[in-house]
């Protein structure tokens, strides 16, 4: 693989280890966990897996150098620093013993099930090291909850004869993690499953995982390009942009990238949500700084969206809720997509039939028809900047008539998703990811099964970093999905009590009157440490060390 000077600067780069990560390591068995919500619920599905104590590591005078041979799943949506798991995981069991093998399944939890693999070997991962993407081994959606897909699994595991499989993935994909490691443990197959915490959008989070891998990178890379947007937007002053930003369960993306870059106007779904705002009082909310702008002449501004928008505003909300019961129904699988709108139509409650029927066509369309393998509705396809930004121009074109608006409205629409999902990881993500296969390969060599590699204290310098396990099960509680109730891990949404969004809630009065536009630049490997370094604003504000 041919590099440029960047890359090979990258690829030289060493990442940071917490000091008890350096060496040979014991396990601490602390308090005994339960799940988050549905107690009873969760260790009757699990029972194998329950109720296992959390773990941190300590060092030890003697290192673990057993034989063992692992697996390794990336799966769901590619997040930056996914290639330093696997580095981290396969350095550190070839440190354990030169004899340990790393297989790499290909394109997700489909390579397990079809046994297509490829073993990973020092110079094969040495061209991987520091970047970003997930093309080493390739990603996918495909979920892991059917007994026949356990089944093909151990065939594979069996013949290459591995002791463990780590599954790098979301909340999704690690709820799919526990499901196999509950059901290899019941079956005494003697196989070990571990996860590592992935995602963008930041919701899997809790008091045990600071933040999921991927975060920081990726609010980097977008804070970037949103920074450069305010830049040309100031240097115009002719359009008003609508930027839409990855999140479809929560708003920390949009939050962090708003603390970053200071817009105009920044939606946080969970508020929309919390104070039961109509799609209407969103645009009135729009519209009013709009106005308020074009009366000292800065007809001009930014305003971020949070990707699952839509799904926050209540009304909507319920109706989506009723939707996924409908299209549960085996007769909704085996209609045409024009009979398919027909159909929902004769089953909705007339409050949710009034409601679709109040949306503009293609995005009613859109909420009654496609669902992702998770049976979530693909809101990444529905143009929310689009649709507000419309909406926003109706309404002031209704308030031009009356004398409440007389300025300029032009708009630009933006969408960031893929733009941040394969940046090249930053620092922090570079030795956190790192940290992260370290910790998943000790808790294989300590016997563990069912838990999550976790790394905490991640505002401190990296030598002082925690790092431990979690049991997946106590991030579970039961919800609807597909019409059925079903064991998932909890989303974190943004928290309207912490200190991240107090801290936006306090300056975005000033943001939304006037230009106060900051403009962050592109994402520093070496430098100044306060600048190369930097973790998130979200996590300096919830760890209150800024």
């Amino acid at each position: 693989m041919k590099k440029n000077v960047l890359q090979q600067a990258r690829a030289a780069y060493l990442p940071k280890l917490p000091k008890v990560l350096q060496g040979a390591v014991k396990v601490k068995e602390c308090e005994p966990t339960q799940s988050v919500d549905n107690q009873n619920e969760i260790k009757a599905l699990f029972p194998n897996t329950y109720g296992m104590p959390l773990i941190e590591f300590e060092k030890s005078d003697k290192e673990n150098n057993a034989k063992m041979n692992v697996g390794v799943i990336l799966s769901g949506g590619q997040a930056p620093g996914g290639h330093n798991v696997i580095t981290g995981l396969f350095d550190t069991l070839k440190k354990l013993n030169p004899e340990n093998r790393l297989f790499g399944f290909i394109l997700g939890p489909d390579g397990l099930v079809n046994h297509d693999y490829l073993e990973i070997t020092a110079e094969f991962i040495d061209d991987y090291r520091n970047t970003g993407g997930f093309d080493m081994i390739g990603s996918g959606r495909t979920k892991l909850d059917k007994e026949e897909q356990f089944e093909k699994g151990i065939e594979i595991i069996r013949e290459l004869d591995i002791k463990a499989i780590v599954i790098i993935g979301g909340d999704d994909s690690n709820t799919n993690a526990c499901i196999l490691a509950e059901y290899y443990a019941a079956k005494n197959y003697g196989v070990q499953v571990i996860g590592c915490p992935k995602t963008i959008d930041g919701d899997l989070k809790n008091e045990q995982i600071e933040t999921s891998f991927g975060f920081d990178t990726a609010c980097k890379t977008y804070s970037e390009l949103i920074g450069n947007i305010e830049r040309d937007c100031n240097s115009a002053r002719k359009y008003w942009h609508f930027i839409k930003v990855m999140g479809r369960s929560a708003s920390h993306i949009a939050l962090e990238c708003a603390l970053q870059t200071q817009p105009n106007i920044c939606l946080i779904s969970e508020e929309i949500e919390a104070k039961d705002l109509t799609l209407d009082d969103v645009v009135t909310y729009i519209a009013n700084s709009v106005a308020r702008r074009a009366e000292k002449g800065e007809n001009f501004g930014t305003v971020i969206i949070p990707e699952g928008l839509i799904e926050f505003i209540p009304a909507i909300k319920k109706l989506i809720a009723e939707l996924n019961d409908v299209l549960s129904m085996p007769d909704a699988n085996i209609i045409g997509r024009t009979e398919q709108i027909d159909f929902v139509k004769q089953q909705m409650s007339d409050e949710n039939l009034a409601v679709f029927n109040s949306l503009p066509t293609s995005v009613a369309h859109q909420l009654a028809l496609d669902r992702d393998p998770h049976g979530n509705v693909l809101v990444s396809f529905i143009e929310t900047e689009k649709l507000l930004s419309s909406m926003v121009a109706t309404k002031l074109e209704r308030w031009r008539k009356t004398g409440m608006f007389n300025g300029k409205f032009a708009t630009q629409h933006h969408f960031f998703g893929y733009e941040g999902r394969c940046a090249a990881p930053s620092n922090f993500d570079a030795d956190y990811c790192y940290a992260l296969g370290t910790s998943a390969a000790q808790l294989i060599a300590n016997g563990k099964t069912g838990y999550m590699a976790i790394v905490k204290n991640t505002t401190a310098p990296a030598e002082e970093w925690i790092a431990g396990g979690v049991p997946i099960t106590m991030m579970m509680n039961m919800e609807r999905r597909s019409g059925k109730r079903k064991p998932v891990i909890r989303k974190a949404l943004v928290d309207l009590e912490g200190a991240p969004f107090k801290a936006f809630e306090e300056q975005r009065g000033e943001w939304s009157k006037n230009t106060c536009f900051v403009y962050p630049g592109p994402i520093q490997y070496w430098g100044p440490s306060e600048v190369c370094n930097k973790p998130t604003m979200t996590l300096e504000l919830e760890q209150r060390k800024k």
